[in-house]
């Protein structure tokens, strides 16, 4: 068996994670594949290595001295390496090259990717795997985007007949062979491409989490954690604000049918969460999550025999995009469709749209209502559980929720439930009551 195993900027703060991360990758020889972070907090005052570094960039490109900067991180690095007790090993080459090549040409890209680069040479030297600049196998296109048939083929042939190595996350490079990273998070998808290029059996993403929660911790007190979910589940909750693994993590792996386990670097001995693309597991609950935002606004346009009229959804839509804005939902009946879109993305143009609306479609209305939350109840369970909605909709009632919206999609995975801001936590609360505490 083949994993692939990524370790998070917290399960890397120092020394002491550090050497947790080293036993977990000992304790199974089937974790060949090690994907680390740079560096993050060691306590909550603290600050994350790769936000150290855009600072230096920062100064660079002010022209500033980087000197002070770069003592303090090589600080952190140095507090690693000694408490590790790594013999005749030294960054100072390696920050000397950094601090030439941003004041000669400075990118926050170069910088941000430097976090992840100098702990990739430590875990490596530690370990006495093959290091592996992922500059080298991981390609962007002029749009930033993954160049996905490059970056497999130049992946699946620099790892054959490589036993062990250690590539960093979080960057690759452009068409010039400049660095150029992913968004935060990123190290999730570098794991995922290496995961996916390779056909591993397994991707391990280790965190300082026991894996997905049913509901958000800072909402409902101590909820309890989905063994088993699916990537489409996994999609529409973190679309909704679930964010132990970044989103775009999911499609290099889907494609090949490999499952990520999301692991706890501090409770190594925990099953953590399982995604996969399918499974026979039934769930302990109807619900497999729950998650939410808020912060959107509903768009009603009204108009008689609306259904009749062709093209009259494609009108409205043209009102949004013509003024870049993408929706989120929409909602539908007869004579009436709305719209849902970020508020703060809609309310500098909403009288360009309300506008264009009546130009292109001409509605006997628009309203817009305001402070709106959104609420996605997800579960693959849902579809063969009579009453669900139901149960969703007493509770939100017991609980004096009014409901503003309602939108399930046709594959019965979700529903999207639309409240105002204010009774955002309170009806969290009350779904999560009804289905996972009194299970019901």
């Amino acid at each position: 068996m083949t994993k692939v195993v990524k370790f998070g900027g917290s399960s890397l703060a120092d020394a002491k994670q550090f050497k947790k991360v080293i036993d977990i990758i000992k304790a199974d020889s089937d974790r060949r594949y090690i994907i680390p972070s740079a560096p993050g907090k060691r306590f909550d005052e603290d600050t994350k290595v790769t936000d150290m570094f855009i600072k230096l960039y920062e100064l660079a490109s002010k022209g500033k001295n980087l000197d002070s900067q770069i003592s303090k991180i090589k600080e952190r690095y140095n507090e690693i390496i000694e408490g590790l007790k790594i013999k005749n090993f030294s960054l100072d080459e390696e920050f000397n090259a950094i601090k030439t090549e941003l004041e000669y040409n400075p990118t926050c890209d170069y910088a941000a990717s430097r976090g992840e680069y100098l702990n990739g040479l430590i875990m490596a030297k530690y370990l006495g795997y093959e290091f592996i600049d992922p500059k080298d196998i991981i390609f962007f296109n002029e749009e930033r985007g993954l160049n996905s048939y490059k970056t497999e083929k130049k992946v699946s042939e620099r790892l054959k007949g490589v036993k062990h190595a250690v590539i960093p996350g979080f960057y690759g490079s452009d068409k010039e062979g400049q660095v150029m990273t992913f968004s935060r998070g990123g190290s999730d998808i570098t794991g995922s491409i290496i995961a996916g290029a390779i056909r591993a059996d397994v991707y391990e993403n280790w965190t300082d989490v026991s894996g997905f929660l049913v509901a958000d911790p800072r909402i409902v007190d101590d909820p309890v954690g989905i063994d088993m979910i699916t990537y489409r589940e996994l999609r529409e909750l973190s679309y909704m604000g679930a964010s132990v693994l970044h989103e775009d993590a999911i499609f290099p792996v889907r494609s090949a049918g490999i499952p990520i386990n999301i692991r706890n670097t501090n409770s190594p001995k925990d099953e953590g969460t399982w995604i996969v693309e399918s499974t026979c597991h039934k769930p302990e609950y109807v619900i497999t999550g729950i998650a939410g935002k808020k912060g959107f606004c509903a768009v009603s346009i009204s108009k008689a025999l609306m259904n009749a009229e062709i093209g009259f959804g494609q009108k409205v839509l043209q009102a949004f995009g013509d003024n870049d804005i993408s929706f989120e939902h929409m909602p539908s009946g007869i004579d009436t469709m709305t719209v849902v879109v970020h508020e703060d993305e809609f309310v500098a143009k909403e009288q360009k749209v309300v506008s264009a609306i009546h130009r292109l479609c001409d509605p006997d209305s628009v309203e817009i209502e305001s402070d709106l939350a959104l609420i996605a109840v997800v579960g693959r369970g849902m579809k063969s559980t009579r009453g669900t909605a139901g149960r969703i909709f007493a509770a939100l009632s017991h609980a004096n929720v009014n409901v503003r919206m309602i939108d399930q999609g046709s594959s019965e995975l979700n529903i999207i439930i639309g409240v105002e801001n204010e009774d955002f936590d309170k009806a969290i609360k009350s779904i999560y009551d009804i289905f996972v505490t009194t299970k019901l």
